[in-house]
């Protein structure tokens, strides 16, 4: 992705890298579900939604940035801005699971709705519950929601290092 622009270079690899981060993130998380088997909470659910969000704007920044560097450079604004927002809710997981605050008082599993009684015993029967405030896995120390905490926080600020960094600046 390298442009041929030099005005956009440094902007550019800040906002691929993030890209690219985020993007790992993100497809770990469905990877640790879908193949892993662990059943995301309803946090660990809602920290899923500024990749959801930012990683498109981070997309569309990246294909501008030739053409349109300003407006690039607004979309990795915001694409920080959604990334901090990101960065909060895993901080906030986090800090729920190791008992500084309490969690939503709603958090504690998310069945599928059925509409037909006779499978609905069978349904609430095979549904396992997931607390919020209980990390189901850890690696040095961090659990999913502070592992998303970090890769937010790297994410938001290669985002906001791309909205303002000078074309010929260094990562």
């Amino acid at each position: 992705m390298t442009s041929p622009n030099p005005a956009v270079r440094a902007p550019v690899r800040a906002a691929a890298l993030a890209f690219a981060i985020g993007l790992a993130t993100i497809l770990g998380a469905w990877g640790f579900q879908l193949i892993g088997g662990y059943v995301p909470c309803k946090l660990c659910l809602e920290e899923r939604i500024p990749y959801y969000v930012g990683l498109p704007i981070l997309l569309l920044g990246l294909v501008l940035a030739a053409r349109a560097p300003k407006p690039a450079r607004g979309l990795y604004l915001l694409a920080g801005l959604v990334f901090l927002a990101g960065f909060g809710l895993g901080a906030y997981h986090a800090g729920a699971e190791w008992g500084f605050w309490a969690g939503p008082s709603d958090c504690g599993g998310g069945a599928a709705v059925t509409t037909n009684a006779a499978d609905l015993l069978k349904q609430i029967q095979g549904t396992r519950l997931v607390s919020c405030t209980e990390a189901t896995w850890r690696m040095f120390g961090l659990s999913f929601a502070g592992w998303n905490a970090v890769a937010s926080a790297a994410v938001a600020l290669l985002s906001l290092r791309a909205a303002t960094a000078s074309p010929a600046a260094p990562l």
